[in-house]
């Protein structure tokens, strides 16, 4: 909500310095929620799944949230300022190998910050018997880790060619290997 509302009045209300506030907010809620759920669990709340939640969204947020605050910001700023389009390249080859390796060790960041504050969740519990809920969340991260796995492993088996070069071999009838 805050993101949206630090890029309404940054754009659509033309308040820069309010969006800009509004905007720098978005990953102070992330540790409040955090702090919030530590708080909780040691005023002796009963551990639940949804306290474990706030430890992997942080981990996520803490790798993925300023490349996201960039993305939305584009957008509004081309919606509202016709700002240009961000150009999008092809990416090909050692580039592409690259790009995919880097994509999932960027997810692998983020897997390793969700367990370890998931791990610290446990050890604010009193242990892995009361802690369990948390841990709940490390079977879903670890699934994307490993299933997001297969694009860089298939991008490395098939980077793929420049642009125009396909449609050349296609045209002359000759197929890459």
């Amino acid at each position: 909500m805050l993101l949206l509302a630090g890029l309404a009045a940054r754009y659509a209300a033309g308040r820069r310095r309010l969006g800009g506030l509004l905007l720098l907010c978005v990953p102070l809620i992330d540790v409040v929620l955090l702090i919030a759920t530590v708080i909780s669990v040691r005023n002796g709340d009963e551990p639940t799944v949804w306290h474990g939640l706030s430890a992997a969204y942080l981990g996520i947020t803490v790798v993925y949230g300023h490349r996201t605050m960039r993305w939305a910001d584009a957008k509004f700023a081309r919606r509202f300022e016709s700002a240009p389009a961000p150009v999008r390249r092809t990416l090909y080859g050692t580039e592409a190998i690259v790009a995919a390796w880097k994509g999932w060790l960027t997810f692998l960041l983020a897997f390793a910050i969700s367990a370890a504050l998931i791990l610290l969740l446990v050890a604010v519990a009193g242990g892995t018997d009361r802690g369990a809920p948390f841990m709940v969340w490390l079977n879903p991260l670890s699934k994307i880790a490993l299933y997001s796995l297969i694009g860089p492993v298939v991008t490395t088996i098939w980077p793929g060619s420049p642009p125009g070069e396909d449609a050349e071999a296609g045209a002359r009838g000759v197929r890459e290997p």
